[in-house]
């Protein structure tokens, strides 16, 4: 009796712009399985190319420290241009500083790329909102990698609060993501520190408990379904500032119609809990842990008068490799942005930041661009 013959991959070739930690990390995801390819999906992910607008000692050091051993040898370019005109590049996933990212979109898109920009996508909704109009013009995906939204755990956690209503209606959302890299420590230049970089704690790592929020309060499973009306939050926040970049950052988001709150915060100045965020609602609560808010491992669900619930959900790597395969999986099909991160709700996250910097001073050289 003959076997069934499986159909061929779906190859997604990568190019990769910036060459540091978390590009390390991304490409180290993606190369963890033989070959590239996951037999689930029916999928190979290959780094085609890797550019460092530095130089191509650079890129060779890269390659040589993430992808030896790996069986991929992949073109290296000595900027970034060489690298969008390569014909055998099918995505750019850029992990450039923030305040590059706009026109590293704006050129990938131009040449015909689809693009996976790390978070922020922009450093303002203006930027943003230039990327989203250029990608549909050109008829490209384009999605802001925020790569927390597309673990396993994140499904389960929208799936308690809002389809089983496992701790009845949520009222409060606390998150918090804090790391020790004081911007007194950080070298001149630095990302922490050069707000010429969009330097600061509330762009780097306060979108993750701005991200937990929407999830937990904003962005129910069943509107995009239903096209029920989105309640957009009222904003209060506090930065504190340290050379001109926030340090601390607390976002406070009042959804009157429901009733409900977010405490959203940064820091640099203190590593936080394993335990970083839970929701409260009217009939138990919800604690979320990990490693960070932008790297969940488990989660605990606590109903009044119950026994407690443990859910752990740990993996191997990084798990940049799920929003990697979900990208493939619209690229595949034609589909040109994601309905776990559609562009609107990028957009939307960077209106909120937007107004809690107008809110405390904040300014990057870039706004007026």
């Amino acid at each position: 009796m003959a076997t069934e013959q499986r159909p061929e991959p779906f190859v997604l070739r990568w190019g990769i712009v910036g060459t540091g930690l978390i590009a390390s990390w991304f490409v180290g995801d993606l190369v963890r399985y033989p070959n590239g390819e996951k037999s689930e999906d029916n999928i190979k992910h290959v780094i085609q190319a890797v550019a460092s607008c530095s130089s191509i000692e650079k890129a060779e050091s890269f390659a040589q420290k993430h992808l030896a051993g790996s069986g991929i040898d992949p073109q290296l370019y000595d900027s970034y241009d060489k690298l969008y005109a390569d014909p055998n590049v099918d995505i750019v996933y850029i992990a450039t500083p923030h305040t590059l990212h706009n026109q590293n979109a704006l050129d990938s898109i131009k040449a015909g790329k689809h693009v996976l920009c790390e978070k922020p996508m922009a450093v303002n909704a203006k930027q943003a909102q230039k990327m989203v109009v250029a990608a549909r013009e050109r008829g490209v995906f384009l999605m802001e990698a925020v790569w927390t939204r597309f673990f396993p755990l994140v499904k389960e956690f929208q799936k308690l609060i809002h389809v089983d209503k496992a701790i009845g209606t949520p009222k409060r959302a606390v998150f918090d993501f804090g790391l020790d890299m004081p911007i007194d420590k950080a070298p001149a230049g630095s990302r922490l520190r050069d707000v010429r970089l969009g330097a600061g704690s509330l762009l780097d790592i306060g979108i993750y408990p701005i991200t937990w929020a929407a999830l937990a309060l904003h962005q129910h499973p069943s509107r995009t379904e239903h096209g029920a009306d989105e309640e957009q939050p009222v904003v209060t926040s506090s930065l504190t500032l340290n050379g001109g970049a926030d340090e601390i950052s607390t976002v406070v988001l009042n959804y009157p119609k429901g009733q409900a709150q977010a405490i959203c915060s940064s820091t640099y100045l203190y590593q936080s809990a394993a335990e970083f965020g839970r929701v409260e609602g009217t009939e138990g609560s919800i604690h979320v842990s990990g490693l960070a808010a932008s790297k969940p491992g488990s989660l605990i669900l606590k109903r009044k008068g119950e026994k407690e619930i443990f859910k752990d959900f740990e993996f191997e790597g990084f798990g940049f490799f799920y929003e990697a395969d979900a990208v493939a999986r619209d690229i595949r099909v034609g589909r040109k942005e994601n309905e776990t991160m559609p562009l609107a709700e990028t957009l939307r996250v960077l209106t909120l930041i937007d107004r809690v910097r107008q809110q405390n001073g904040l300014i990057y050289p870039q706004d007026d661009e």
